[in-house]
């Protein structure tokens, strides 16, 4: 999957994978981590999700990736928010107050960007990456944090043969190949949600389920 692919998905507004709503398992399940307020959260290929606003409200300051320049100033210009707009390092930073978006390339990212982050919230991140690329993806997240961060991880699992995604299907025994040697994994909820989202039936899905994991890094 090519950068240009996610630059047409929303030049064209074809973004069924946003959320307008704040993820009700965010809200559930975020004291798990028990990070102090003040702490700094990092939010991969963010989109314009609002989940950034409501780890803002609990006290944390967020920092986003995303490729898209389309979807991060969507995301000001949709929350009246004034950004003050730099770059640095390849990047175009949008900055206010306690969130900071850097608009580029994932794969660019080096350890210096996200060390101040204390934890990692990955609603729509791996899901987003084909078979062949998320090894690269989780292989990447391991390199920029060499003291490992605690993790929320919201994954989709579904018969892959039945839709071409993103969101791709994801499952368990991946998680645990990719992170099990630096986490131990709990998984906190395994939920059928087909019967609520009827794009996915109409897409001819037949079993959806959204799989909540908490990675909590292993002592070194």
């Amino acid at each position: 999957m090519e950068k240009q692919f996610w630059h047409d998905r929303w030049e064209s507004n074809q973004i069924g994978f946003h959320q307008d709503e704040i993820n009700s398992h965010l809200q559930t399940y975020w004291s798990k981590l028990d990070l102090p307020k003040g702490a700094c959260v990092f939010v991969p290929l963010c989109g314009k999700s609002r989940d950034m606003l409501w780890l803002l409200e609990q006290g944390y300051s967020v920092l986003g990736i995303e490729i898209s320049p389309i979807a991060v100033a969507d995301f000001f210009r949709e929350n009246n928010l004034q950004a003050e707009i730099t770059t640095k390092k390849g990047f175009q930073r949008w900055s206010c107050d306690e969130l900071v978006i850097l608009c580029g390339d994932f794969f660019s990212l080096s350890s210096e960007e996200v060390m101040a982050c204390h934890a990692i919230y990955d609603r729509a991140s791996l899901i987003a990456m084909p078979p062949a690329m998320r090894p690269a993806y989780a292989e990447k997240i391991l390199q920029l944090f060499p003291a490992k961060r605690p993790t929320l991880l919201i994954t989709m699992e579904y018969p892959q043969d039945e839709m071409k995604g993103p969101p791709f299907s994801v499952t368990d025994n991946e998680v645990r190949n990719f992170y099990a040697d630096s986490f131990q994994i709990s998984t906190l909820l395994t939920e059928d949600i087909l019967e609520k989202n009827t794009r996915f039936k109409q897409r001819g899905i037949t079993r959806l389920h959204e799989i909540i994991y908490l990675l909590d890094p292993l002592a070194e």
